[in-house]
């Protein structure tokens, strides 16, 4: 796994505790607490899978008895019928975790399963498939996350950690050079400073103040080919709003370095996954 574990075990917390408040009713009313079982997560589905270890965590959170085996790993290719995973021990426990698992597991993988998908379309072109800060609120580690396993790669993770500056913060300026001079004069010398431009006007004034990244802004394919031989190399091109199936190998073609798309994780199809008890039986220990 790729990210701070101490994080992700707050966030499974705080998850579930959400999910199950006092007690999960349910559950607690119908199984025996001394009943245990095994549960084998399957794919409904085919799909790149993330998350293994995440559903990992939620058990172990809810009981660190319980037994969890993998019998895939995140990045593969699995297909429909696929057991993903086993899970075994108390009964109670599994079942309280099921959903938040299964919610976690369903989505991370539908984000790495699109991503895959979309890079698989731009191969060939020098053109990296990017994630956008559009990730559902608490979730963007695991969301990034995803989208590396899927092959695509990182935006900035917050507003803390580059300079992105839009429309707006341009507006507020009073152009583009005085943000970009304004940014450069207050953020650390390590920090990446990007401008966001829909025109090639615009293009050629964040040349000027040495941009290092220009993000072209609802271009046609057209402009992007003229922006990129504008910039020749100087920076690294964006594209960035209204990138589809449809048109993203176009968009490829016009030689950008970067194709963001926000789809990949504010609009993603959760990938169809279940989990299945077999018979429950009592600890007789």
């Amino acid at each position: 796994m790729e990210f701070n574990v101490i994080e992700l075990r707050k966030l499974i917390v705080d998850c579930l505790n959400e999910d199950i408040g006092t007690g999960d009713l349910t559950t607690n009313s119908i199984v025996p607490a001394d009943a245990v079982s095994t549960g084998y997560i399957k794919a409904k589905g085919n799909g790149t899978l993330a998350g293994m270890q995440v559903v990992d965590e939620v058990f172990r959170c809810l009981d660190p008895a319980l037994q969890f085996q993998a019998r895939a790993g995140d990045g593969e290719l699995v297909e429909r019928g696929r057991v993903l995973a086993e899970v075994s021990g108390n009964a109670r426990a599994i079942l309280t975790g099921e959903r938040l698992a299964l919610n976690f597991l369903q989505r991370l993988s539908g984000i790495a399963t699109k991503t895959a998908h979309l890079v698989k379309l731009v191969a060939g072109t020098r053109s990296r498939i990017i994630d956008t800060r559009k990730t559902t609120p608490g979730l963007r580690m695991l969301e990034k996350y995803a989208v590396r396993v899927g092959g695509g790669h990182n935006h900035r993770f917050g507003l803390y950690d580059a300079v992105l500056i839009k429309d707006n913060h341009i507006k507020i300026a009073g152009g583009i050079t005085n943000a970009v001079k304004a940014a450069r004069r207050a953020s650390p010398h390590t920090a990446k400073i990007e401008v966001e431009v829909e025109s090639l006007a615009q293009l050629r004034e964040a040349l000027e103040v040495k941009s290092d990244i220009i993000m072209l802004d609802n271009m046609t394919v057209e402009m992007m080919r003229e922006a990129v031989a504008i910039v020749a190399g100087r920076a690294l091109v964006e594209a960035s709003g209204g990138v589809t199936e449809e048109n993203i190998q176009a968009v490829a073609s016009a030689g950008v370095d970067l194709i963001s798309v926000g789809a990949l994780t504010h609009s993603v199809k959760s990938l169809d996954i279940s989990l299945d008890l077999v018979e429950i039986k009592l600890d007789k220990r």
